[in-house]
């Protein structure tokens, strides 16, 4: 996975926790980000990180998004650490 596909993959799960009220509104409230600020924000790092550790936090939720998405779990990770500047293997 390079940089770019995981990048796309946490605006993906950024959308995903968006368009549930309930995700959103708990996202928002534990990142400390407004709506407006994430506007500004969103394609940076930090929240790209913040929105997949968001999802890896509750099995339920990442296994929803990844069958919505049509993704593989087990590329989640590997982006996140890719993103996080993680060594994964």
């Amino acid at each position: 996975m390079s940089k770019d596909d995981a990048e796309a993959l946490a605006l993906q799960v950024l959308a995903f926790l968006l368009g549930d009220s309930t995700q959103s509104s708990r996202f928002l409230a534990l990142t400390g980000i407004t709506p407006d600020d994430l506007r500004n924000v969103a394609s940076s790092p930090e929240i790209q990180s913040a929105t997949f550790e968001h999802i890896l936090s509750d099995e339920g939720l990442l296994l929803s998004f990844c069958q919505e998405a049509g993704v593989d779990p087990a590329t989640i990770g590997p982006a996140y650490h890719l993103l996080a500047g993680s060594d994964f293997s």
